[in-house]
Parts: C-alpha cells; sequence; structure tokens
C-alpha cells in the first residue's frame, strides 16, 4: 500500500522520471483489508489496486527480493542483481511475528498476505475446528470471518483483556463480551505451550501453559507485527531497537536521498510529543503523499497526522483516531452494554483521541476537533445526545 501510493502520488505531483516499484510478492499490488474480510469468505478472488501503472509510466519489478542498501553507491541489491537509484523510498512493511516453536508446523497459519489469505480460505470452507492466538484487531477480524462461515472459534489471549496493548482495561472490557455473543470462546490470561500435530497437514491441539488442551484443526496466530527491516542490517540506517526506521518530520531518514513510509518507519508528532510507530493503513496512503511532496518540492510540511484507523468485527464497525497515552480524562458517550457507543480522550479538556463503535458521526467530528485542538465543554461531549461538534467551548 504505501509503495503503490508513494509512487502514485509522486506522478499526481508532477514527477516525470523514470519510476520502479519493487515487490518481493509476485502478485499485482494489492490493498490488504480484505484479507481478513471478503478475500478470506471467499466473495472476492482479489484486491488488485485499479491503477494503470503502464500509463502512468511506473516500471513493477515484483517477486523480487530486495537483500541490501549501499547508500555510497546509491544502489540496493536484490536477487537479481543491484538496481541504482537517485532516491529511494523504503516501504517494506511489516511481518508478522511468528509464534515460537511453531515454524513450519502444518495447519499453522498466519494472515497478513494475499497467499495466507487464499491457504486459509479452505480452512473456513470446511468448517474447521480453529484456534486463534492473539486477540488484537487481526484476531478478532478472522474470529469474526471464522464465525461467519460456521466454524468453531476459540481465541487465546496471553494479557487479561482483548486489544491490551491498543485501549486501556476500562475500554476494552466491553468488547471482550463481543466474541461470546458471538458464538467465540474467548480465553484470557492464556499462553500457549505447545501446539502439537495432528492428522497429515493440520495440528492437533493447543497445548496452553496451565496445562488446559484445546483441539485444533487450524491455528491462526496474530500477535502483532515487526518492521521488515533486517535487509537494511550493515547499511548505516538509523533503526529504534524495535527495527523500525527513524524517520525525521519529512519522513527522511539518516541516509542522504533515503525516505522511509508506512509500517517500516516511525516519525516524530510535535501533536503528541512522542515518535509514533503507525501500523494502519491510513498512515500508508497519508505518509506517501508527504514523501512524494518532499521529494518533488511541491510542499515542505512536517508530517504529523493524526492517526486513524478502523475494524469491522462481530457485526461492529469499530474505529478509532488520534492517540490516547497521554490523555487525563475519558469521557463515555452512550451504553458500552449497546449497539453503538464512544470513549472521548482529553488532555487538559482538548480532545486528543476518540474510539467510536457504530457512531461514525462522532468520529467524523471527533477528528476534526482533534485536528484543530479545539477545547470541549466535557459534560456536553459526554452527552450522546449533543453533536461533538456542539460541545465546543
Amino acid at each position: 500500500m504505501a509503495g503503490v501510493q508513494t509512487a502514485v502520488a509522486l506522478r499526481e505531483q508532477g514527477f516525470t522520471g523514470p519510476l520502479t516499484l519493487i515487490g518481493a510478492e509476485p502478485h499485482q499490488p494489492y490493498d490488504r483489508p480484505p484479507l481478513s474480510k471478503a478475500i478470506l469468505l471467499g466473495k472476492a478472488e482479489d484486491s488488485a489496486f485499479e491503477i494503470d501503472f503502464e500509463d502512468l509510466g511506473i516500471e513493477l519489478r515484483l517477486g523480487l527480493d530486495v537483500t541490501g542498501l549501499r547508500a555510497a553507491d546509491h544502489e540496493i541489491d536484490t536477487e537479481a542483481g543491484p538496481v541504482a537509484y537517485d532516491t529511494l523510498v523504503v516501504a517494506t512493511g511489516a511481518h508478522p511475528v511468528t509464534l515460537p516453536g511453531t515454524e513450519g508446523v502444518p495447519g499453522v497459519h498466519l494472515l497478513r498476505t494475499l497467499d495466507d489469505a487464499v491457504r486459509l480460505g479452505p480452512v473456513l470452507e470446511r468448517r474447521h475446528s480453529v484456534v486463534v492466538v492473539g486477540a488484537g484487531w487481526i484476531g478478532a477480524e478472522f474470529a469474526t470471518a471464522a464465525r461467519e462461515a460456521g466454524c468453531a472459534v476459540t481465541v487465546v489471549e496471553a494479557a487479561d483483556r482483548p486489544l491490551a496493548g491498543a485501549l486501556p482495561a476500562e475500554v476494552a472490557a466491553p468488547m471482550a463480551e463481543w466474541y461470546g455473543a458471538s458464538g467465540a470462546e474467548l480465553l484470557t490470561r492464556a499462553r500457549v505451550h505447545t501446539v502439537e500435530p495432528g492428522a497429515p497437514g493440520a495440528p492437533g491441539r493447543v497445548v496452553l501453559a496451565d496445562g488446559r488442551e484445546l483441539p485444533a484443526d487450524a491455528v491462526v496466530v496474530g500477535i502483532g507485527a515487526r518492521p521488515a527491516t533486517a535487509w537494511l542490517t550493515g547499511s548505516g540506517i538509523a533503526l529504534d531497537p524495535g527495527g523500525a526506521v527513524t524517520a525525521d518530520d519529512r519522513l527522511r531518514t539518516s541516509l542522504p536521498d533515503v525516505y522511509a513510509v508506512g509500517d517500516c518507519a516511525s516519525f516524530p508528532s510535535a501533536r503528541y510529543g512522542e515518535r509514533l510507530l503507525v501500523h494502519h493503513w491510513d498512515n500508508a496512503l497519508q505518509g506517501p503523499r508527504a514523501v512524494a511532496a518532499a521529494i518533488t518540492g511541491t510542499a515542505d510540511v512536517p508530517y504529523d497526522p493524526v492517526p486513524y484507523f478502523w475494524s469491522e468485527q462481530f457485526g461492529r464497525f469499530v474505529q478509532y483516531a488520534g492517540h490516547h497515552v497521554d490523555a487525563d480524562e475519558l469521557l463515555w458517550r452512550g451504553d458500552p452494554a449497546g449497539e453503538a457507543w464512544s470513549v472521548l480522550w482529553l488532555r487538559a479538556g482538548v480532545p486528543v483521541a476518540l474510539l467510536a463503535v457504530g457512531r461514525p458521526r462522532d468520529l467524523a467530528q471527533g477528528r476534526k476537533l482533534i485536528e484543530a485542538a479545539v477545547p470541549v465543554d466535557p459534560e456536553r461531549a459526554a452527552d450522546p445526545s449533543v453533536p461533538l461538534k456542539a460541545a465546543v467551548r
């Protein structure tokens, strides 16, 4: 997504030079959100971008791994030999974290690529018994699809709640109820000890650290992702301890003529006073426009968006905007036991983040308030009958 959007944005912003887009996957560039939805359920064959790369003068080199970067020579190394660049944009995304001890075990799946989704399709078609490891966004979306397909689903989460790394306990608590209501079983404070083989081509059971055994025809692992930057080892590019490229506020890296965008790069946010690593679709759409503007010189403004993402799970449309870590006040809009509610985070009376469940108008208005850093009246902002834009002081 980030690589494709960077190439398209460069053309839109007037770049006329040669433009090459290299990708490790052999498929035509595609969008990822449908992988956990339509493609997984067999409702679509692919999610290829409707972009005429030839008409835009973008050379595609697909199925090609990049193995190194030599900045002094302005070259990257690939399986097919070196490729020279005047300007390089690193948009290699992230790799899913694997469950230790399950590498190569038949029937253990990740869900990150089109090939992953295609391999998982038959699991849903056959209504297999599935154990999902990880109750994050991907785990919830896969569990939703698996229940829709008629699979028996057990979700195993090491933390005490779903979305533990993303949301505070009081906000995640009502979301935990969605699992059981959908017919899925959610086990928290549960760690996987081993995955034991069963019939050929499938696991037989998942053994938890406390000795419980879960039957499993298939295991799907969704326990996070790490920046795909191992190929940059030895290049001299600055990485943080987690492996993300540390870009500046124009998404420039520590190497000359090298930019980084999307899941593989963090950037400093003046808005939130810290460096952000955003693994979401909107960042892979907005960041490329900033990179293209910096390369073409059409604009010179810091990249400091209000992060945004959405998730469809258990019959609900969940949206989040902002960054709530430093908030000092949390306001509920509506009953979290109901179908539609929101949570607004404030810092010194100013909205900094919003989670909306089935309240898209709250999200749209709240996002604008966050972007403008406009103070609100907490009493009015906590009244779900009052539009957020009408709660401004």
